[in-house]
Parts: structure tokens; C-alpha cells; sequence
């Protein structure tokens, strides 16, 4: 007959014992994870938009007077911008009507680049010929400045609706090319293989590799030829300022009387059309792949 010695005791009370806080309830790794997440997707656009604005009223009431000798309304403040701008129905209806404008052309040229982006970056990956012929004036297209070809294409092709949709396609198809043939050229080789050992067609590995592998890298070029597409539709409406007036002209016309608050008013909006179409092609991209592919970052 064995009795329990002092210590096989005290492991058996301490193997029963209820361990400290263990009736707290307590969030799994994942769930506390993704309310961060969330909390800094949340906070970190707040705390931004904060900096931002206090930024903007240090430059009127101190900066520009004391640093540069310039006067105050050369910065408008921003609660007189957004009073002026947007609770003065005259304005706000000029805004929101050329907003319109703007928002057709931007998506129009961004539809052509994506058309016209994605049928280039194809055929650049599938032959090396092509590739070495539309690659460098791809390159020279995207470096020559915008401002100093405006006026010739104003010139040859007038300067109505087509001119600035022009405008937006030279601006915005470069991302869309580059990021579509990147991500075309980046299935695994060892799935090339495999396809070519079941003897797949040209198309079939084109539609059933190289496409779903290139999804987020042609997503990503979406998301900046959108933001950029906006910046052609404004930068199209300052040099051509035939037809109906979009959100450009109107900030023109508003700096040329210097009314600033108005022109100001002008610019965010134009800003939070590139936000909008940035936006939506993150949602839809998620969409799209976000059930299968996820970013390697980690932490906060």
C-alpha cells in the first residue's frame, strides 16, 4: 500500500486549481484582432482629417502673414469655405452640377484606358515583340509632361468633350498597363507547367492562370488610373473650357475673381470624387478577390 507523498498532492490540487481571471470572458485572437482593425480604419482617417484641418487654420491665421508676408485670405479658413461653398444654394448648385460633368468625363476616359489598358498589357504578354514595341512609348507617354501637350491636342482635336476625355485616357492608362502585364507575368512557373503538360491552349491558360493570378496587381492599377483619371477630367476643363462648365472651369473662374472660399469649395470636391472612385474599386476588388487573397501585413 503506497500513500500519496506531500508533493503528489500539491500537483493534484494545482492540476484542479481554477487558474486567475479564467471567468472573464475573453476575445479570441481573431475577433480582437479585427475589432483593431477596424477601430484603425475608423480612427486613423479621423485623426488625419483632425491634422489636416488644424494645419490648414495654423497657415491662416499665422503662417502666411508671419512666414511668408502674405495676406490671410490667400488660405481661407476652412468653416468659411464649407459655409460659403456648400450651405449658399447659388454655389452648391454650380458645384454639384459641374461635379457632374466632371465625374462623365473621368469615367468615360476611365472606362476607354481600361478597355484599351488591358487589351495592350494582353498582348504585351503574350509576345516579347509586342512588349519591346509598345513598352517605350508607353514610358514616353507617361513622362511627357501633361500641361505641355493640353494645347496641341487642343489644336488637332478641339477643344469640346473629346479633348478632355483624351486628356484622361494619356494620364490614366499607364498604371493600367503596367500592373495588368505585372500581374499577367507573375503566375508561379510551376503551374505553367502543369498546363502545358495537360497540352492547355494558349487562351485556356490565359483565362484559367494568368487572369486570376494577375487580379489583385490589375486591381491595384485600377485604383490609382481612377484617382489620376480625375486629375485628367480637371486638368482637360482648365485649358478647355468649351461646353458645359465642370468642376475645373468652375475653379478657374471662382480663383480668376478670387473668390477663394469658392475655389477652394471647388477643389474639395474634386478631391472627394477621386476619394469616391479610389473607394469603389477597392470595394469592388474585394469583391472580386477578397475571398481568396490577403495582404502579408501584420500587426497594426
Amino acid at each position: 500500500m503506497t500513500t500519496d507523498s506531500p508533493a503528489h498532492i500539491s500537483d493534484a490540487t494545482d492540476v484542479g486549481a481554477v487558474p486567475a481571471g479564467a471567468g472573464q470572458p475573453m476575445l479570441p485572437p481573431k475577433a480582437a484582432g479585427r475589432s483593431s482593425k477596424a477601430l484603425s480604419k475608423v480612427a486613423g482617417p479621423l485623426i488625419g482629417l483632425a491634422v489636416f484641418v488644424g494645419i490648414w487654420y495654423f497657415m491662416h491665421y499665422w503662417v502666411l502673414e508671419n512666414v511668408f508676408d502674405k495676406p490671410s485670405f490667400l488660405i481661407t479658413e476652412p468653416h468659411r469655405v464649407i459655409k460659403d461653398s456648400f450651405f449658399d444654394s447659388v454655389p452648391r448648385e454650380q458645384m454639384l452640377t459641374g461635379l457632374g460633368w466632371t465625374t462623365m468625363i473621368a469615367l468615360i476616359g476611365l472606362g476607354i484606358s481600361i478597355v484599351l489598358g488591358m487589351t495592350i498589357a494582353v498582348l504585351m504578354a503574350q509576345s516579347t515583340l509586342l512588349e519591346g514595341a509598345f513598352w517605350p512609348y508607353l514610358i514616353a507617354a507617361q513622362a511627357v509632361p501633361i500641361l505641355a501637350i493640353v494645347p496641341i491636342l487642343g489644336s488637332i482635336f478641339g477643344f469640346g468633350y473629346g479633348s478632355r476625355v483624351l486628356v484622361c485616357v494619356i494620364i490614366s492608362i499607364f498604371p493600367i498597363v503596367s500592373n495588368t502585364l505585372f500581374g499577367l507575368l507573375s503566375a508561379e512557373k510551376g503551374m505553367h507547367d502543369l498546363f502545358t503538360l495537360h497540352h492547355a491552349s494558349r487562351t485556356t491558360r490565359l483565362f484559367k492562370l494568368q487572369f486570376p493570378a494577375a487580379l489583385p496587381a490589375i486591381f491595384a492599377g485600377f485604383r490609382i488610373a481612377a484617382g489620376l483619371s480625375v486629375i485628367g477630367a480637371v486638368v482637360g476643363e482648365l485649358f478647355f473650357r468649351r461646353g458645359s462648365k465642370g468642376i475645373g472651369i468652375l475653379m478657374d473662374q471662382y480663383r480668376s475673381r478670387n473668390l477663394y472660399p469658392l475655389t477652394y469649395g471647388a477643389l474639395i470636391l474634386s478631391s472627394l470624387l477621386g476619394i469616391a472612385v479610389f473607394v469603389f474599386f477597392g470595394w469592388l476588388s474585394k469583391i472580386a478577390i477578397g475571398k481568396w487573397h490577403e495582404t502579408s501585413r501584420t500587426g497594426t
